[in-house]
């Protein structure tokens, strides 16, 4: 018996995949509704993407978006671009998903991220409540700083770095250890695949505004720019996890 779907049921699934996105981190949400036909299916490895005037239109993105998020994934090996009469966007074949990242369990998936936002816009917003000494507030800036020039193999461990500073800057000193916990799960998922270096670009412009917002003293600022950027990074992880 045929292991390949019911036509009917595989029309559902694409137009499942294939509408709007809701969340205001453009690629990353992009990024992450293109893995997610690849790991449903959708379309088959060695198959064709749609046009990125199509997936514009169906996601409600510029294709400016699509066509970034297209080469973030070609870089990683998910896709192959080729030119000319008969080019495109293929699947690559077989896909490179790591085998780790295929058993992670969606409850778990959502107790971490669920405890991510939590903590970590809680984290901003106790911060920037604060009155910070000199010391704290040139201590964050140095950690935007340098997470923000770091290169693909340094990037996530400056990137936690930073994230711990703001949860120490929160003044609460067992938040630190709930931050660290719940970061090195996350990080767990984050190594089982590849960097995005546009993501990588517009993480340190998000961290740009919560470090802003935190040494203004403006803790609504502070949170939403926080929850902001977890969504963006929520966006991936459920993308290539779930």
């Amino acid at each position: 018996m045929s292991e390949n779907p019911p036509e009917r049921d595989l029309i559902e699934v694409r137009k499942a995949v294939f509408r709007p996105l809701r969340r205001g981190n453009a690629l990353e949400d992009t990024v992450a509704r293109l893995v997610q036909t690849l790991r449903l299916g959708v379309v088959a490895p060695g198959a064709s993407l749609p046009p990125e005037r199509e997936l514009a239109a169906s996601f409600g993105v510029s294709r400016d978006t699509v066509r970034e998020a297209i080469r973030e994934l070609a870089d990683a090996g998910y896709l192959e671009p080729r030119r000319g009469r008969y080019g495109g966007t293929f699947v690559a074949d077989p896909l490179p998903f790591p085998t780790d990242a295929e058993h992670a369990d969606p409850a778990d998936i959502d107790d971490i991220l669920g405890l991510r936002f939590v903590l970590e816009s809680g984290s901003a917003r106790a911060a920037a409540g604060r009155t910070l000494d000199a010391e704290t507030r040139a201590q964050l800036w140095a950690r935007h700083e340098v997470a923000l020039t770091a290169g693909p193999g340094e990037y996530r461990r400056l990137d936690t770095l930073l994230h711990l500073e703001i949860a120490e800057a929160a003044g609460i000193p067992s938040l630190v250890a709930l931050v660290a916990e719940n970061r090195a799960r996350i990080n767990a998922w984050l190594d089982t695949f590849p960097l995005l270096p546009r993501n990588i670009e517009h993480s340190g412009q998000q961290h740009e505004q919560i470090i802003n917002a935190i040494l203004m003293g403006q803790p609504d600022a502070a949170e939403d720019a926080m929850r902001g950027h977890l969504e963006g990074s929520e966006a991936l992880l459920r993308g290539f996890l779930a």
